[in-house]
């Protein structure tokens, strides 16, 4: 299998990762916790990129210089502008579709708007993530 393969396959199992420990925090400030939908997604951002930090410069680019001052601040600068743009579309969406309606309910569990909402945040902040970590990590 091609390195690059490898590398996309790596960061795909990472982002699915983040993206579940996302979901699970953004959930149990919204739902547990009772926060406001703009309080719970950015803290829920910055949760799953400090894990999705770690794993980026061990496993998916493990080529990157976890102390490298450039990797360190690009990182930081391609998250910020990530996190701005995650809250951005959630904060949309959320304007347009709202957050607490109902769609589905399955055994218990409710399937609501800013859930939806927050899949869609997700792919594309998915692909503006590759890019940009893999720019900064790998040079």
């Amino acid at each position: 299998m091609s390195k690059r393969l490898q590398e996309i396959l790596r960061f795909i199992l990472t982002g699915g990762v983040c993206t579940v420990i996302e979901y699970a925090a953004l959930y149990i400030l919204k739902e547990w916790l009772h926060l406001g939908i703009h309080l719970s997604t950015p803290i829920a951002f910055l949760v799953s990129v400090a894990v999705n930090y770690i794993l980026c410069v061990r496993w998916v680019f493990p080529a990157a210089k976890e102390g490298s001052l450039r990797a360190q601040l690009g990182f930081l600068i391609t998250s910020g502008a990530g996190f701005v743009l995650n809250s951005l579309l959630m904060w949309g969406l959320t304007a347009i579709f709202g957050e607490d309606a109902v769609l589905l309910s399955v055994a218990g569990f409710d399937l609501k708007v800013y859930m939806v909402n927050k899949v869609v945040t997700t792919g594309i902040v998915m692909v503006w993530n590759y890019f940009t970590k893999r720019w900064v990590l790998k040079g």
